[in-house]
């Protein structure tokens, strides 16, 4: 831990080595986080490159080295969150994705549901507290640092979001059957 305490106070003196050496420490980690978040390969690249670009520009402004870690992730979700602002005002339905969704009911879907299918029903809240608990082990003290959130909030959102998904999985299990 000291160890990357050190590098930090590098990188904020302008250490663009130690910098990278940082970033490419928890470059998995953001992508995973990403992914989850914009569901494409393309966009969770974009995000890990705005997420390298901002947490360069202003790691001077890091208060605790021994934050990095949490910083740079609730800089990696604010970079999701604003990819995905920015798609839901670009995207527009035509007439051939109306006419696509509505002879798709014909076909037989397959009822199981994925990982991914069960966190893309969570509000953009709870799914943050979802990935910050059960991706990156936080805590719920934690999370709620990254989040900027208070305590109980961020216990009732994750409580919320776990209803949630246990609703969904026990009703696939009983279309399943």
């Amino acid at each position: 831990m000291r160890k990357i305490e050190n590098i930090v106070h590098k990188a904020q003196s302008g250490d663009h080595h130690a910098y990278i050496i940082l970033f490419e420490q928890y470059e998995q980690q953001l992508y995973r986080t990403a992914f989850v978040y914009v569901n494409n390969e393309q966009d969770a690249l974009d995000v890990i490159q705005e997420t390298a670009y901002r947490s360069f520009k202003l790691i001077a402004t890091l208060r605790e080295p021994k934050y990095f870690k949490t910083w740079l992730i609730r800089i990696c979700i604010t970079c999701a969150m604003d990819l995905l602002r920015q798609r839901r005002k670009a995207i527009l339905l035509t007439p051939e994705h109306l006419d696509f969704a509505v002879s798709n009911e014909d076909y037989d879907v397959p009822l199981s549901i994925s990982l991914q299918q069960l966190i893309e029903q969570l509000d953009d809240d709870e799914r943050s507290v979802i990935v910050l608990r059960f991706y990156h082990d936080f805590t719920i003290k934690e999370i709620t640092e990254v989040l900027q959130i208070p305590l109980g909030t961020g216990k009732t959102i994750l409580y919320r979001a776990l209803h949630k998904l246990r609703k969904v999985v026990k009703e696939e299990s009983v279309y399943e059957q």
